[in-house]
């Protein structure tokens, strides 16, 4: 058994990954995403699985480039993205989850602390990358603030893992209007979220191939 340096581990990582993937097609702009993924989550699912919109990419990697924030609905796939390299194009990450007056009002209203940050990442008067990977009432919240004309993310990212509610909300984002990039069916997660951000960070900065 060989010894990796962490460099060499992902390296060998997506080898394997490319290696099995073997015929099966996958877009040059798509191929980058969903290799991230499955080396995040070890699942060859997504291969299926992971949708996107038409101009989700494109218009994704432009507004990176650009100085787009991001919003996301944990700490986890916020600590998860690579900020410095978001940086670059003068964007950060934003969570609303833990702040004391989105707990407040969302106790006020009898609503999900998901869903006031929805509505506080409406307010920021930024382009958006909005990235869920927990909660599905985020995602309900968001494409009720879309059909308001409230909110007009750049992209939606639409990953929330569980069984309640979750596969009803990512059909109301592919449904939205809005570009989109979602994991149909339960499966996802705060890191699926990370990773798909993480990806499209490394395509508008490439850096060392790996």
């Amino acid at each position: 058994m060989k010894n990796y340096l962490p460099d060499e581990i992902e390296k060998k990582s997506f080898e394997i990954i490319t290696k099995e993937i073997g015929s099966t097609y996958l877009d040059d702009q798509i191929a980058p995403i969903v290799k991230r993924v499955i080396h995040t989550t070890a699942d060859f699912e997504y291969l299926k699985t992971l949708k996107f919109s038409k101009h989700a990419i494109e218009d994704a990697l432009n507004a990176i480039k650009n100085g787009v924030d991001i919003v996301t609905d944990t700490q986890m796939a916020m600590s998860g993205i690579n900020k410095p390299t978001l940086a670059k194009g003068g964007g950060k990450v934003h969570c609303f989850m833990s702040a004391e007056d989105v707990a407040k009002e969302a106790k006020e209203k009898s609503v999900t602390r998901a869903s006031i940050c929805m509505e506080k990442a409406a307010e920021l008067n930024r382009p958006l990358i909005i990235a869920i990977g927990n909660a599905p009432t985020a995602l309900i919240k968001l494409d009720e603030l879309i059909q308001q004309g409230l909110i007009h993310p750049v992209l939606i990212i639409g990953v929330p893992v569980g069984f309640v509610n979750v596969v009803e909300s990512k059909e109301l984002i592919i449904n939205s209007g809005a570009e989109y990039i979602v994991a149909e069916g339960r499966k996802g997660g705060s890191n699926v979220a990370a990773a798909i951000i993480n990806a499209l960070l490394y395509m508008a900065f490439p850096r060392e191939e790996v």
